[in-house]
Parts: C-alpha cells; sequence; structure tokens
C-alpha cells in the first residue's frame, strides 16, 4: 500500500475550503496522470472552527513535486511533504480562504512537547 500524508484543516468555513483544497487536488492529479489521490474527511465543528483531515498519496506529492522542479525546491520547507503543505498553504491564500494547514503526524508527535 502506497503511503499517505496526512493533513489536518481548520477553517472558519468547510464547504468553501474543502470543495477549493478538493479542486486544487483534482487539478495536481490531472497534471501528474492520477486518479483517486487523496480524500477529504467530513469535518468536526468546535469553537467556530471545522476541523477535517486530507489525506494525499504521497506519490502524487512526489509527481508533482518532479514535474514542477526548481519551482517547487525553493518553497518553505525542508522535505517534499513541508514544501508540498506550503504550496497548498499558498493555493488557499490566493482564494482569500481563512484555513489553517497542518501535517497531521507532526501535530500527533508534539502534542506533549512544546509548540
Amino acid at each position: 500500500m502506497e503511503g499517505r500524508i496526512n493533513i489536518n484543516v481548520s477553517s472558519t468555513d468547510y464547504d468553501k475550503t474543502s470543495k477549493e483544497i478538493a479542486s486544487t487536488l483534482t487539478l495536481v492529479e490531472e497534471m501528474v496522470h492520477e486518479n483517486d489521490c487523496f480524500v477529504v474527511t467530513d469535518s468536526e465543528f468546535a469553537f467556530g472552527w471545522h476541523f477535517y483531515v486530507v489525506s494525499v498519496k504521497s506519490g502524487m506529492i512526489q509527481k508533482f513535486a518532479d514535474q514542477k522542479g526548481e519551482e517547487f525546491s525553493r518553497l518553505r520547507g525542508k522535505g517534499v511533504e513541508k514544501k508540498f503543505l506550503s504550496w497548498l498553504s499558498e493555493k488557499m491564500e490566493q482564494k482569500n480562504l481563512k484555513v489553517k494547514l497542518a501535517i497531521k503526524e507532526e501535530m500527533e508527535s508534539s502534542k506533549y512537547g512544546i509548540f
């Protein structure tokens, strides 16, 4: 089974942001000639925010990084996952969406640490 990157999403508008993230990732799928490479979960609502997870196949992200080449390598972050997160965050900012993205595994590993 192929590895996945799980991205925690915090948003004030689930419908708008989930549709925009799905639309953006669908364009990435088309660009790298892949299908069914991501899943957007339902949201949990608390404190005025919607919390949900977007799971993306690592292979699609790697193909995307390879296709983008130098443009991708200039993005903020260490490693492909962080750079992809930076790219996706930029895309959401361009759409003026109030959304926060973080890699799920990193959040869980720092649960008892200092942020």
